[in-house]
């Protein structure tokens, strides 16, 4: 096995697992605004000691800081505040299904936003068949267990549409950024809202129940699930095909799906398996490989490309 198919299997494992995580630390009694703020509070440390430690120039041009910032807003404030509160009301297998429509909304929003990143019917077709999964999904939820659970499965694919928007405005008008340094601020920016958020609706961060699960979680979700993870994928972005890299959600899911069932033992109802197999289906087809595949194209490469990948890193999640 090359080190690039190690590296798109490692993260793809890191980031299937990071939904389990999310629950681990939700079930300890961790809030879930909170809870995501600290995250990146940790995520955020290394790299920015990175940042200072290795004197990485940083963006003079205001717009620059401009994208860096609206995009940490969408990124890490709207997204992963919805993913976490969703997911208290909605298991860890069923919030990384949902959160696949992720690549199926940024191919929407690119369509109409980037000259080169036209829909075709293998495409339509394919977000046709994910949008159906979801929409089966969400009738099961309703039906099942509730307008919670119905509002956190909406919470998860909202999620997934801010960030998508959000990288497709990177790809647009923010290629030239050093990644770490856009990382960083990404994360900077979006943990101030959520902690601002958080706090005085869930409380003091210091009366929480920091049980060795909790703490474990939260490490594990900064350092190896945000910080490591996003270094591993510049790196495999400049040695593997991007079209190959897009599927790691894809494999991600699964990992997730069978780590709630084996930890948490979570049930997989009919509907949800077959709604999932058609969202993972479309994806299949919709990511299917473009004409120009292999051929490098600024828009392609370098932060764009990256951050397009990220699963909520996501599959930073």
């Amino acid at each position: 096995m090359t080190l690039p198919v190690l590296a798109w299997f490692t993260l793809a494992t890191i980031w299937g697992s990071t939904w389990l995580f999310i629950k681990i630390g939700l079930d300890e009694g961790l809030p879930p605004i909170t809870f995501a703020g600290i995250r990146f509070v940790v995520a955020a440390t290394p790299l920015v000691l990175w940042i200072v430690v290795r004197r990485v120039r940083l963006p003079r041009n205001p717009a620059d800081w401009r994208l860096m910032i609206v995009t940490g807003w969408l990124s890490f404030a709207v997204n992963y505040g919805l993913i976490f509160w969703g997911e208290s009301h909605i298991s860890s297998g069923l919030a990384a299904i949902l959160y696949t429509t992720f690549p199926v909304q940024g191919m929407l929003l690119a369509h109409f936003m980037l000259a080169d990143e036209p829909l075709t019917l293998r495409r339509v077709g394919g977000v046709l068949l994910s949008i159906a999964g979801v929409a089966l999904i969400f009738h099961n939820e309703i039906g099942i267990r509730g307008p919670l659970a119905l509002a956190g499965s909406i919470a998860l694919v909202v999620a997934a549409l801010g960030t998508a928007y959000a990288d497709v405005l990177i790809k647009q008008r923010g290629t030239h950024i050093d990644p770490v340094t856009m990382t960083a601020v990404q994360m900077v920016a979006g943990f101030v809202p959520l902690l601002a958020i958080g706090i005085p609706l869930e409380g003091n961060p210091l009366h929480y129940n920091w049980s060795p699960r909790a703490v474990v979680a939260l490490l594990y979700l900064a350092l190896l699930g945000s910080s490591v993870t996003f270094v591993l994928l510049y790196w495999l972005i400049q040695r593997m095909e991007v079209t190959r890299a897009m599927l790691i959600p894809l494999f991600s899911t699964l990992i997730a799906v069978v780590l709630g069932l084996v930890v948490l033992n979570e049930a997989l109802t009919t509907r949800v398996a077959v709604g999932g197999a058609g969202i993972l289906l479309g994806l299949v087809a919709a990511a299917g490989r473009p004409a120009t595949a292999g051929k490098a194209t600024p828009q392609r490469s370098g932060t764009a490309a990256a951050r397009t990948l990220r699963p909520g890193n996501r599959g930073s999640r």
